[in-house]
């Protein structure tokens, strides 16, 4: 048994839901943090200082993490080593490359739009911050295109970890009311990843 703390509405909850149906690991999930608060709470604290979302506990193991990238890759590591986690080195380490890049420029770039289209209400958005987000994320948008013309997926030949927290990131991004570039590599790409019965209950959720 899995026990995951977090609310949906998360991306980086999706994140860790994705790659537990995709291992067919039994999963129990409490929503945490927003409205539904628990964060704060000192229990909760004490697993995940941070006091944010996601936090699992894998009974099995022992194990307590948080961190959404490295929770997805300890679960494609423990369930699926040589195939979700790669055993070629050069196959991991492309796959952990693009998962640093989705956390490290990827969201951060795309942030500021879906705060305001999703989370602001339209008399207080800022114009200025969605058009900023939207031309700092239109060229990471062609930079995954032109990447996914040489190969089926990020690492590679075969669907990995890394195509989860990229696949979350763009449901998000093509889920705001916005205009969308026609990018068919990336358009490939994403209808595969979002057609597998993992990404059931994740890719196909609106955005709140």
């Amino acid at each position: 048994m899995l026990r995951l703390w977090g609310r949906l509405s998360s991306i980086n909850v999706r994140k860790v839901v994705w790659a537990a149906q995709e291992l067919g690991i039994s999963l129990q999930r409490t929503d945490a943090g927003g409205q539904f608060g628990i964060v704060r709470e000192a229990r909760y604290l004490a697993m995940n200082p941070n006091g944010l979302v996601p936090l699992i506990e894998d009974e099995d193991t022992g194990v307590v993490l948080w961190e959404s990238n490295p929770i997805v890759r300890y679960l494609c590591a423990r369930h699926a080593p040589g195939s979700l986690y790669p055993e070629d080195i050069a196959a991991r380490f492309a796959a952990e490359q693009w998962m640093d890049w989705q956390q490290t420029t990827l969201n951060p770039a795309g942030r500021d739009a879906f705060i305001q289209w999703i989370r602001t209400p339209a008399a207080q958005r800022s114009e200025a911050l969605i058009a900023a987000s939207v031309a700092a994320t239109e060229p990471l948008m062609d930079l995954l295109d032109a990447h996914l013309a040489r190969q089926p997926y990020l690492a590679g030949e075969h669907f990995t970890m890394a195509d989860i927290p990229v696949g979350c990131e763009i449901h998000r991004w093509w889920g705001l009311p916005q205009e969308r570039t026609a990018r068919p590599h990336l358009e490939r790409w994403y209808q595969a990843v979002s057609a597998r019965p993992g990404a059931r209950g994740v890719l196909d959720q609106p955005l709140s």
